[in-house]
């Protein structure tokens, strides 16, 4: 293409977000123009790969982050709904995508994995109880079985009980309908439908700055990483789609939204096991209870991993920091990221947050030894020997303010638009790449909200519940499951 042409949706980033709008602009308004830009070698090398995230399908069947006790040590479900409602909304866009031939055989990049929530001691023991009361009634948690007999779970997954005292109390759920999703390999079939349909996706071409134009229209200047080539290319829109580099852009873009806003990088590595004996004794996601300090994304599971057809075991996440906000950027990415308008933000975020600061050093010069006793509380037999270490994806937590504590650090994604709705981007992590359709949808809604009322009917087509609560309505939501699950080859 002319690198001067003015083309229709510019996307920075190959990874989920950006392969998700992609695919769902494409979808609304085939006769866009759409380019990618993705700095790496090739698509969904960074947090949508699949050994740089857990894979979970986050739909809170399992994590005990999304309901936490209260102070008086109640537990409601509300929480947990919302984020399976959303996960719903990417079930049933991958299902449309797979029935109309965009996506392909679907055990590709996802498949049913059991998910399955694992404590101990009487205090956590009673929470579980608490949790499985408030879901065992909700139509999206319809399944879900609790258990605090040894013999019962060591049905679900022997690892768990194998050697375990017998002293102590344990407790678990059980849903057979979760799934292990491949972000990575999505995200690569998403781009590969993407180009057959015309969109230009290119590789190694690093965006170095972007302003906006009188016209409205964003000028964005780019250099290919192999030979440094320059060029540029005119946007109507762009999206921001970078993972822990869309802050960076974000704020060359100059848009008063991005005022306060920064970035707290979190590191991780887990342990990784392709020992066939121990595969096969565990098919199922397990999430414990996170420490004590420890962000929500540190919660400590033990996950069976499908990538490219074979099967393994994942432990973790160990977390650990570094002022990297991507795996394969610089260690100058946070100091870089301070202005004048984020520093009180990030200040206030530091001197409330020392807990948090505590348990990171100290996973950071965690050992060997204590990184085994923390897998052991998940497998009384486990052996380091059959274990390797590799490092995760790195996560940027999103920093902003707060008329009450000055700044907030916050677990979760948010989308910053510009007011005229011609640029936007998205920071933040966790439940990210699984809600990637709603939070898409969303943006689509935001940014577009002169084509939206003639794209609904279309949306609707692809996301049957849009605009609706399958909670509310136990018959919608069991034949929504029942579809999605026919169409990708999943559990019902």
């Amino acid at each position: 293409m002319n690198p001067m042409a003015k083309v229709d949706v510019v996307l920075i980033g190959g990874g989920i977000m950006s392969a998700t709008l992609g695919t769902l602009i494409k979808q609304l308004q085939p006769d866009w123009s759409i380019e990618v830009y993705e700095r790496l070698g090739e698509v969904a090398q960074e947090s949508s790969n699949p050994w740089n995230n857990a894979g979970t399908g986050h739909a809170a069947l399992c994590e005990l982050n999304y309901m936490p006790a209260a102070k008086d040590g109640s537990v409601t479900a509300d929480k947990a709904v919302s984020i399976n409602e959303q996960f719903q909304i990417s079930r049933q866009l991958w299902a449309h995508l797979v029935t109309t031939g965009a996506l392909p055989e679907p055990t590709n990049f996802i498949n049913s994995t059991p998910h399955m929530t694992f404590v101990r001691g009487k205090d956590n023991v009673a929470y579980l109880r608490k949790r499985f009361a408030a879901l065992e009634n909700q139509p999206l948690f319809h399944g879900m079985e609790y258990s605090e007999d040894p013999a019962v779970i060591g049905t679900w997954t022997p690892l768990l009980t194998r050697n375990r005292p017998k002293s102590h109390k344990i407790a678990a759920t059980r849903i057979v309908s979760g799934t292990d999703v491949d972000f990575g390999a999505l995200t690569r079939y998403l781009f590969e439908n993407l180009a057959e349909s015309g969109a230009g996706i290119h590789v190694n071409q690093q965006v170095t700055g972007l302003k906006q134009l009188t016209d409205g229209s964003w000028r964005l200047n780019l250099r290919r990483l192999v030979g440094g080539h320059p060029s540029q290319v005119n946007a109507r829109f762009v999206f921001v789609g970078a993972g822990g580099g869309a802050l960076a852009l974000l704020q060359q873009s100059g848009i008063p939204e991005i005022k306060g806003f920064g970035g707290f990088p979190i590191s991780g590595q887990f342990l990784r096991t392709t020992n066939p004996k121990l595969v096969a004794q565990h098919q199922a996601k397990v999430y414990g209870k996170a420490a004590v300090g420890a962000p929500p994304m540190s919660v400590p599971h033990l996950d069976t991993r499908i990538v490219d057809g074979e099967a393994s075991l994942l432990f973790g996440p160990y977390a650990g920091f570094t002022p990297k906000f991507l795996k394969s950027s610089t260690w100058f990415d946070l100091p870089f990221s301070i202005r004048a308008h984020n520093i009180g933000p990030m200040l206030a975020v530091a001197a409330h947050n020392f807990g948090l600061m505590k348990y990171l050093i100290g996973e950071v010069f965690a050992s060997k030894t204590t990184k085994l006793k923390a897998l052991q509380e998940f497998i009384p037999t486990a052996k380091l020997a059959d274990w390797e270490l590799i490092t995760a994806g790195q996560r940027v937590q999103v920093m902003k303010k707060d008329p009450d504590q000055g700044g907030v650090l916050q677990f979760g994604t948010e989308v910053i638009a510009s007011a005229d709705g011609t640029i936007a981007g998205l920071l933040g992590a966790s439940p990210g790449a699984s809600t990637a359709a709603p939070i898409m949808v969303d943006l689509i809604k935001r940014c577009f909200p002169e084509q939206y009322p003639a794209w609904e009917p279309k949306l609707r087509e692809m996301i049957p519940s849009l605009g609706t609560k399958l909670s509310d309505d136990p018959a919608a939501a069991a034949a929504s499951l029942a579809a999605t699950a026919a169409a990708l080859n999943l559990t019902a």
